[in-house]
């Protein structure tokens, strides 16, 4: 890497990418990072979209997902689809098998409806520590959040600094909104999940995803059981940053 990582560089590269078209931004990424600009994807419409401007541009970035062992049927099937479509390969990481199984053997396979720290600790086992895994040797991570998604996410600026997993986050479709992501999705007949055709919009687990109501946020669909405040995984932990000056 070319320089020690921190919320500094984060800044300053949130100031070189003014003007700059997405493909331009991850190039200017793997320049200085080279072999580690890494894009983690969930099959998702956003997701779908940055695959194909890091295929299509051939921009140098890994990919990978997480693989909790309860996606649906579908999100695998998007899997192999977006496999075959772009020829390339996406690296999966799973859940510790022992972890798992301490938690599933003490606690019950639906634990996670029980309470909101068992839930929690289910997202730990299957999401939050395969991404620590994932992210190792890594400098940057590109990902698919948007501004429409929560209000958590509004505030956030293309770039920041992920002191969790002390990596700089890249969020190149932050500020599209939905129509501009299905237009893009449809004008190049990307694979995508149909779930997103039954109401799906932010899909997960199966057991804690289901379809949004007329009326309903985003996250509605999403352990909708829990306080709509306390609607993430544990994968995007947000530090309050200073916007840059125009």
């Amino acid at each position: 890497m070319s320089q020690v990582l921190n919320s500094s560089v984060a800044a300053d590269l949130q100031q070189q990418i003014r003007d700059r078209s997405i493909e331009e931004v991850i190039a200017l990424l793997t320049a200085a990072y080279p072999g580690a600009v890494t894009f983690s994807t969930s099959f998702s419409y956003e997701d779908q979209v940055i695959t194909d401007i890091i295929q299509t541009h051939q921009l140098g970035v890994s990919l990978f997902t997480l693989d909790t062992g309860r996606l649906f049927p579908e999100t695998y099937s998007t899997w192999s689809r977006t496999l075959e479509f772009y020829k390339t390969s996406i690296k999966a990481y799973y859940p510790d098998a022992a972890a798992l199984a301490t938690y599933i053997e003490t606690n019950g396979p639906n634990a996670f409806y029980d309470t909101p720290e068992l839930r929690s600790a289910c997202c730990t086992i299957r999401k939050v520590i395969p991404l620590r895994k994932a992210l190792t040797g890594n400098a940057v991570w590109i990902t698919g959040l948007r501004a429409e998604h929560s209000p958590a996410r509004h505030d956030l600026t293309p770039i920041e600094w992920d002191a969790a997993n002390q990596v700089i986050k890249y969020h190149p479709l932050l500020y599209w909104t939905t129509e501009e992501i299905k237009e893009y999705i449809h004008q190049k007949a990307i694979p995508y999940n149909p779930l997103h055709d039954k109401g799906f919009v932010s899909i997960g687990c199966a057991p804690c995803t289901r379809a949004i109501r007329p009326g309903e946020d985003f996250r509605a669909g999403r352990w909708w059981w829990e306080d709509n405040s306390k609607k993430e995984c544990g994968l995007h932990s947000h530090e309050p940053q200073k916007k840059a000056e125009a």
